[in-house]
């Protein structure tokens, strides 16, 4: 009896340390002991102890017999097809079909090819008291030496993933996992200054973080779906959030895809799918060389980036610059508006200070350059390339214009020494001849009067007629042009009306709309001039413009359809209020904000909304917010295109963020009791009360205090939309406003 005490009295320190070293280390995880060995034709696999993890060979190449060693999802609930990969050994190294990975009895991870007979990567830990390995619950794959301590582990050397928990750090860097050359050169880089950057090569930055003046941070990617820059003290100093930020999502990880983009993204159990839920570029064509030598990138009508080749396209499909310097007949300037060019073999163009008329007749001058680019943002400056390996984008919003070198068409005769033929003496006149010529044009100009009769009475009986929709017609802007009998027909006589003047309908091809009735007013020249232009306008957070009927005094606009409705609606029903929890009316109001910005200095030309409320702001199948009704202002009955000013949205916008933080509307006091709660330091009251789980209180006040400067009566002291976008989503930082429902008097 004594002797069992005895050998219990010893077992307690051994469990007492393995007590301690489950503290230490709290994410559980299965020990890989020495001499462990996976192979490809075993098809053997290490698993982490919740499942959700494994590591083992698989094959994702185009060569049927290249395998590669990495850690992929693993969990029940995502099928197969869905299990991403998460970081691979040694990036993108790749081996035969009878090679096998290693953790060797000397501590090092081997992946040895049998059939090159050739280690292609180690972890280069020999000699470093490994003990075993291990497979974190988190996905990070560790070695682990006898005193418990991390020898080695994969998330400090990811390939193109960062996992929840994961750090980044000052010189790494993530690349895509793609043979494709144009994408080899993508990476993910953090600078010495703690700047993150999508980079091209080494000397091309595309995108740049935020960084509020703080050095030595790392990034990080949280759980509940935020990308954070966090100093040493492990507090955020800058922050970037998915769509789903806090919402209950199980799986998540930050990618630097093959496109060039970075995505944040979430597993969505309901679709059984991958979403992503933020991307750094949010315009596919601003990532450098998105087309790489494929043409130029243009953005479809669903937002999505095509490449198209204006140019010269080669039998293996590259578009290049038509220009050779040996033109026989001269060389011309074609000229491209609304394109941004440049050179990616070699990337680096000269750039000086130009007109436009000069920048074209520089390149004109120049026997090497092949495209001059004029652009005019904050200055006029000539972008001058001499490669015929181009790319660029296509955006009608845009100012830019390219002026593209080509062979001028070789004449049959010299155009210079072509002289004038003698001049002809008038022949003798012909009175029969004249005659002749006279009955026939008469006779041919009748029987052109009949048939113009006769049109003329056809399209008459045809438009009395109840129109067929299935006669509707794109124009030349890709908008569906209508009749109002097809107007009437698609919305079933106006049968659901889904709010004033707005109603239900459906194309011939099963496809939901929103048919808007201006019930206004406004010359027809000057109708299809906007919706031809509001026709150019695509933005994620804007309601597509599908069509118009513009026919006697009848003005109808056709949007695309909202399945989720307007807000105001949620705002005003206390049970559907419910689904507007304070990640999503932050997001709606950020969302919103950038929508405005866009149409303020993101298209060709100034763009007012005019009339920016609950019920002009819809919510899409995945309740994501986007503007409706912009563009026209209806007053009097008289409706104009763009007669609001940028300072009248900004106001309006105030108000309706005003509005989601209160969930009160309609209400002329809201702005001063709001203000002098705030300035009371009691924000908290103003909050919602049907918010499920209340306010985050940064984010209250940063709302607030941009709410509050949008609604200053001094039209002056009034952000720009751009600004507000920067406020909200954290990158600029706002001083306390002053009151902002009186303007304050002048000092006398």
């Amino acid at each position: 009896m004594l002797k069992k005490e005895f050998l219990c009295l010893l077992m307690v320190p051994s469990l007492l340390c393995i007590f301690i070293g489950f503290l230490l280390h709290p994410v559980v995880a299965a020990l890989i002991p020495l001499g462990s060995k996976l192979s490809v034709l075993d098809n053997d696999y290490w698993v982490s102890s919740n499942g959700d993890f494994v590591i083992g060979f698989f094959n994702i190449s185009d060569e049927p017999d290249q395998y590669s060693v990495g850690i992929r999802f693993n969990s029940k609930s995502i099928p197969y097809s869905q299990q991403k990969v998460v970081w691979v050994a040694g990036a993108h190294v790749t081996v035969g079909n009878i090679s096998y990975f290693q953790l060797t009895l000397d501590g090092e991870l081997v992946l040895f090819d049998s059939l090159q007979g050739v280690t292609t990567w180690t972890s280069g830990t020999g000699n470093r008291s490994v003990v075993s390995a291990s497979l974190h619950d988190n996905g990070n794959f560790a070695l682990i030496d006898g005193e418990q301590n991390i020898v080695w582990q994969s998330f400090d050397t990811p390939s193109d993933t960062l996992l929840p928990g994961q750090t980044f750090s000052a010189y790494q860097l993530l690349r895509p996992a793609s043979k494709n050359p144009i994408s080899s050169y993508y990476s993910l880089y953090m600078n010495a200054s703690s700047y993150l950057q999508l980079r091209w090569k080494s000397n091309i930055t595309y995108w740049v973080s935020e960084n509020p003046s703080a050095s030595n941070l790392t990034a990080s990617l949280t759980t509940s779906g935020a990308l954070q820059l966090v100093d040493q003290s492990f507090k955020p100093v800058w922050s970037v959030f998915g769509d789903d930020h806090n919402d209950s999502v199980k799986y998540r990880f930050l990618k630097l895809d093959a496109d060039g983009n970075l995505r944040l993204y979430s597993w969505i159990e309901a679709s059984q799918s991958w979403r992503s839920v933020w991307q750094a570029v949010e315009n596919q064509c601003k990532v450098f060389a998105t087309c790489g030598e494929r043409g130029i990138c243009v953005l479809t009508a669903s937002g999505s980036a095509d490449c198209l080749c204006p140019f010269e396209k080669t039998e293996n499909e590259k578009c290049l610059v038509p220009y050779e310097q040996d033109c026989k007949s001269g060389s011309t300037m074609q000229e491209y508006k609304s394109m941004y060019l440049y050179g990616i073999y070699p990337p680096n163009d000269s750039v000086v200070i130009s007109s436009l008329q000069r920048c074209q007749q520089l390149c004109l001058n120049d026997l090497h350059c092949t495209v001059a680019t004029f652009s005019n943002d904050g200055g006029p400056q000539c972008s001058i390339k001499k490669t015929e390996y181009l790319t660029g984008y296509a955006d009608p919003s845009i100012s830019s214009v390219s002026f593209v070198k080509k062979c001028s068409g070789p004449f049959a005769v010299n155009p210079d020494l072509m002289k004038s033929p003698p001049p002809k003496l008038p022949p003798s006149l012909c009175v029969r001849c004249l005659i002749g010529a006279s009955s026939g044009t008469f006779f041919i100009v009748a029987i052109l009067q009949l048939g113009i009769v006769f049109y003329i009475c056809k399209r008459k009986n045809f438009n009395t007629k109840e129109a067929n929709p299935a006669f509707t017609y794109p124009d030349s802007k890709g908008l569906i042009v209508l009749s109002f009998s097809e107007i009437k027909s698609l919305t079933e006589d106006f049968k659901n009306q889904i709010r004033s003047n707005m109603f239900k309908g459906m194309l011939p091809n099963n496809c939901l709309i929103a048919v808007k009735d201006l019930n206004a007013s406004i010359e027809e020249r000057k109708f299809r001039s906007a919706v031809v232009k509001m026709g150019n306008i695509h933005h994620k957070n804007l309601v597509k413009l599908e069509g118009y009927c513009c026919e006697l005094n009848h003005r109808f606009l056709v949007y695309e359809y909202a399945q989720n409705g307007s807000l105001d609606k949620y705002i005003d029903d206390s049970t559907l209020c419910m689904k507007l929890i304070w990640r999503k009316r932050i997001e709606i109001c950020l969302s919103v904000a950038k929508a405005v910005s866009y149409l303020h200095s993101g298209c060709r030309e100034f763009v007012s909304h005019g009339n920016l409320k609950c019920e002009n702001v819809i919510l899409d199948e995945n309740f994501e917010a986007k503007v409706t009704d912009f563009g026209f202002t209806i007053i009097n009955g008289e409706a104009s295109y763009c007669s609001a000013s940028a300072e009248k949205d900004v106001a309006d916008f105030g108000n309706l963020v005003l509005t989601l933080l209160t969930g009160c509307r309609d209400d002329e006091e809201l702005c001063e009791w709001t203000y002098k709660e705030w300035i009371e330091g009691r924000a908290s009251n103003i909050v919602d009360k049907r918010i499920d789980g209340g306010a985050d209180s940064e984010e209250l006040e940063r709302a607030l205090r941009i709410a509050f400067w949008c609604l200053q009566m001094d039209e002056l002291r009034r952000p720009s939309m751009y600004e507000v976008v920067r406020v909200l989503d954290g990158t600029l930082s706002v001083d306390p406003p002053p009151p902002p429902f009186a303007l304050e008097e002048n000092d006398t």
